[in-house]
């Protein structure tokens, strides 16, 4: 299947140490063209125009939040949340379906990647993905970040993945809900994946790891985005999956530290990851030419986008296997990636909401008692296909603008960033990528080249001293003018063709807020509890 005269890079923390004992092929951290290889054998994929690799994940195209477990052990009982979000698994069901995962793969070709998490050395953590599929190698490989060969072969794992993807759960026996399976286990260090091809599962389970681990060193995980300016200022961008995270964070006139996942340190801010996992639905050259150039590289994984048989071209604008269409590909590929992904102390941070009721300005700035008002209400809209059975923007909240990935009480993050906030004196800004001139269905989506201009003139500093008026629902402090961008569509209720149809759904969008944030009343101050809608 592969070439005797491939070099494998093995290590001497071998398998037995997770109790696999394979009867197949075993390859070690394989190169780009060994994985591609490997893949074509194996009928995993195809090659796209250009030399992208062409993935489909049936019937997973998403995350699968209801299929995933924290195994509920005495170390770390109390440090986690339970609940919706953190659901236990016993210790005697994750210890059935680990017996079952690792049988399974010993019979299986395995494909193992060494890798490592966190860009700032004080912090990155080491870690093994051991797949029995090649392309999800190679995903690792695009993901994490790839250490030295030299560094290979002592590196010992501080967490390992073990991926079946192909291997079904049996809820009657393992305590799941479903075939899908992602369970972590922080007392053995480990992560089980069964049932699901998707491969973003396996970078959301190492960052949920990451997202428990880090605050007991002081490090605010967080999930956003992050570039830098010509003159050393970094930004971040908070927002779901579909928000523009990455597409506002890929701007060819700042360099790109990271497009998903960061931690702020005492020392600043840095990326956890290797590469970039954009979102390709309707990607163009005009719009996002960065990510459309990393999408026709050779090394990019293209997720679930339609093909061409013939020729092998990319119809991005075809959602017919998901809206989630995705590509991943390292963090190289973009021309002003900052390497390593390392940033200062942050001088903005922007909150991304896609607003499906048209309601939210396009650009507010925020006090920062607002601004932990809004980290913790975390309000945007599940985008159509980014979670299994979403079919169209369905308004949300979402703890810190990342809920499903926070093992701990999202009040822990929140108090960290307002410390932070304050220590450093950041500006903050809420940013509406959603709707305008009416909610889902009847309003428009906001124009990416105006919200590019105002997050370009947020950043420079260039509305500092612009006049602003308040909006009389949310009290978010409005620029009254941006270079570049039609006064009108500043204001949300002036691209309404019905004032009082936009009163009401301002009414009823705040009622919401109001009615989320009561679960967090307890523990903030009198000043954040009433820095949202009057």
């Amino acid at each position: 299947m592969i070439s005797d005269m491939q070099v494998q890079v093995g290590s001497v923390f071998g398998l037995e140490n997770h109790g696999l004992a394979p009867s197949g092929a075993v390859h070690w951290n394989l190169t780009p063209p060994e994985l591609y290889k490997a893949a074509l054998a194996r009928s995993e994929g195809r090659i796209a125009h250009l030399g992208g690799f062409a993935a489909v994940t049936q019937p997973h195209t998403g995350r699968s939040p209801n299929d995933k477990f924290t195994v509920r052990e005495p170390s770390t009982e109390a440090e986690i949340d339970w609940g919706k979000v953190n659901v236990p698994l016993s210790q005697e069901d994750f210890g059935t379906l680990k017996a079952d995962v690792i049988d399974y793969l010993n019979g299986r070709d395995l494909f193992v990647r060494d890798a490592q998490a966190g860009a700032d050395p004080d912090y990155s953590i080491n870690v093994r993905v051991v797949s029995e599929n090649a392309w999800h190698s190679l995903f690792a490989h695009n993901m994490f970040l790839r250490p030295d060969v030299a560094q290979l072969g002592s590196m010992v794992p501080d967490f390992t993945v073990l991926h079946a993807p192909e291997l079904k759960a049996d809820p009657g026996r393992h305590g799941t809900r479903s075939a899908t399976a992602v369970v972590v286990s922080f007392a053995e260090r480990l992560v089980l994946i069964a049932g699901t091809r998707y491969a973003g599962e396996i970078k959301k389970s190492i960052f949920s790891v990451l997202n428990h681990l880090l605050p007991a060193r002081g490090v605010l995980p967080m999930h956003c985005s992050a570039n830098i300016g010509p003159d050393g200022d970094t930004a971040l961008f908070f927002g779901l999956s579909g928000t523009g995270k990455t597409t506002l964070s890929a701007d060819a006139e700042r360099g790109l530290i990271g497009d998903d996942e960061h931690g702020w340190s005492d020392a600043g801010v840095f990326n956890f990851e290797g590469g970039c996992y954009a979102k390709v639905i309707r990607l163009s050259p005009e719009g996002e030419p960065e990510i459309y150039r990393a999408t026709r590289m050779f090394g990019t994984i293209l997720e679930n986008v339609v093909m061409d048989p013939r020729t092998g071209e990319i119809d991005y604008d075809d959602g017919s296997i998901t809206e989630n269409t995705r590509a991943s590909y390292p963090i190289d590929f973009v021309p002003n990636a900052v390497i390593p992904g390392i940033g200062g102390h942050p001088d903005n941070v922007v909150f991304l909401t896609a607003d499906a009721f048209g309601v939210l300005p396009p650009l507010s700035k925020l006090t920062p008692e607002q601004a932990m008002y809004h980290f913790l209400s975390g309000y945007t809209a599940k985008v159509a296909g980014t979670e299994r059975g979403v079919t169209e923007p369905v308004a949300t909240f979402s703890a810190c603008f990342g809920a499903p990935f926070l093992p701990r009480s999202p009040v822990v993050y929140a108090r960290m960033l307002g410390e932070k906030l304050q220590q450093h004196g950041s500006r903050v800004w809420l940013v509406n990528t959603g709707w305008t001139g009416g909610g889902y269905g009847v309003g428009s989506r906001m124009k990416l080249a105006h919200t590019r201009t105002m997050v370009r003139a947020a950043l420079a500093g260039k509305l500092d001293d612009v006049d602003t008026m308040a909006d009389p629902v949310f009290g978010l402090q409005i620029p009254v003018s941006v270079a570049g961008v039609p006064s009108e569509v500043l204001v949300p209720r002036n691209t309404w063709s019905d004032s009082g149809e936009y009163d009401a759904m301002a009414t009823k969008l705040a009622g919401m807020f109001r009615d989320n944030f009561g679960r967090f009343a307890g523990d903030v101050s009198d000043a954040v509890r009433g820095a949202g809608p009057a």
